[in-house]
């Protein structure tokens, strides 16, 4: 698979790209953004994908995050895709700020008109990698996964269900348990028909209480001013659901923080040492 360049620019050593392709699994064209660190140019390095939430694009992160100098300081290659597929032409696409455009949960939709285009779980699990490695000096064997809301109810489903590929995850305010909150019902509702067995394999809390388990830590942060908390993020499930599975979580409450990118810069370089940490002292996974 090719990349067209849409632009790069040099950062911190290294190069900031934003590229698109024609996507296999969404059908349509598909827009990321690439930071290389200045360790790429002798030789690959491990991949960090960043997953971002609801109205955000493949540039959110990369503009707001302040992940590019803690990238070169490690010697991380992120990578950030666009947060749904866009233009499929589906009437009623753009309608909602939270489902459709800029809304694809992460999930492959089994309902028409969307299960043509929202596939966005193989689109990141699948072929987003493989469009890496041929691309990059990516090293395919070191990936972890990360996410803000909706991005992190992705790093988090994703990363359990596929702890052979990914050796480290992270998120900032996930949507900790969609199947008990109102973005979740409407997700679930619109792109799964309302199907629950198939929805509990995108919810993290179910995921864990169905049985899956990652090897490591699994790192949260969550502000304490969030507008979202109480109705939509439910952190407290997520932690209950790993307590009683014995899996490692560490959540961290920040007092005063709210759900915005002030807040997850804040906390960025703890989320990048986390992976980076993870991704050196050979918790390394396989493509």
């Amino acid at each position: 698979m090719t990349l067209k360049v849409l632009s790069e620019h040099a950062c911190f050593g290294g190069i900031q790209g934003f590229y698109e392709h024609s996507s296999q699994a969404t059908g349509t064209t598909m827009r990321l953004g690439v930071y290389r660190p200045p360790q790429a140019k002798a030789g690959a390095v491990p991949v960090l994908t960043y997953l971002a939430g609801l109205t955000c694009t493949e540039e959110t992160f990369f503009i707001k995050g302040g992940a590019q100098r803690l990238a070169a300081e490690h010697g991380l290659m992120l990578v950030a895709p666009d947060a749904s597929p866009r233009g499929a032409g589906i009437a009623g696409e753009d309608t909602d700020w939270d489902f459709g455009t800029g809304a694809g949960f992460y999930l492959d939709a089994t309902v028409e008109p969307w299960s043509k285009n929202y596939r966005m779980y193989r689109y990141v699990t699948e072929e987003l990698p493989e469009l890496i490695g041929d691309n990059f000096s990516a090293d395919r064997s070191r990936q972890g996964i990360f996410g803000h809301s909706m991005g992190g109810h992705g790093a988090l489903t994703i990363g359990l269900k596929n702890p052979q590929r990914y050796a480290s995850i992270s998120a900032f305010a996930p949507i900790a348990a969609p199947l008990q909150c109102p973005w979740g019902h409407k997700a679930f509702s619109g792109y799964l028909g309302g199907d629950l067995r198939a929805a509990r394999r995108y919810d993290a809390t179910a995921l864990l209480e169905d049985g899956a388990r990652f090897p490591g830590v699994l790192l949260v942060d969550q502000g304490e001013a969030d507008q979202f908390l109480k109705q939509q993020l439910k952190p407290e499930l997520l932690e209950a659901a790993c307590a009683k599975a014995g899996q490692r979580l560490s959540l961290r409450l920040r007092p005063g923080y709210d759900h915005s990118y002030y807040f997850v810069s804040t906390f960025m370089a703890d989320h990048v040492a986390h992976h980076a940490a993870a991704l050196r002292d050979g918790a390394a996974t396989r493509s």
